[in-house]
């Protein structure tokens, strides 16, 4: 699984290099979400989807459970750049009340810094 971290200020970045976020690699992600959340001590992140072209019910439950892990410390979240698919899978699930959508990194940061 390829990916990238980074830090701006309290936000941290975590971008995806994948195609798909499937269950394929779902287990990997949950593993890092749940490293990244619990030892960096994260409070806002951002989620960049730019690279993922696809997505199933299982990389759905890899993004709540950054979702839920940050809710319990009063962090917040922001999915960014998803493809057209992914989108539309977030919103016919009914999850952009939980896992808002931005169409870039800069936008989430962005609504992150305001909050």
């Amino acid at each position: 699984m390829n990916f990238e971290v980074k830090r701006v200020g309290d936000i941290t970045i975590f971008k995806l290099n994948e195609k798909r976020l499937d269950s394929s690699i779902s287990g990997m992600v949950k593993g890092e979400f749940t490293i990244l959340l619990h030892a960096e001590d994260v409070k806002n992140l951002i989620i960049d989807m730019s690279e993922v072209e696809g997505c199933d019910s299982s990389g759905l439950s890899a993004l709540l459970l950054a979702y839920r892990v940050l809710s319990v410390n009063q962090g917040q979240i922001r999915i960014a750049s998803p493809s057209k698919s992914v989108s539309t899978l977030i919103r016919i699930s009914q999850l952009d009340r939980v896992l808002p959508i931005c169409n870039t990194v800069m936008e989430a940061q962005q609504e992150l810094e305001n909050l």
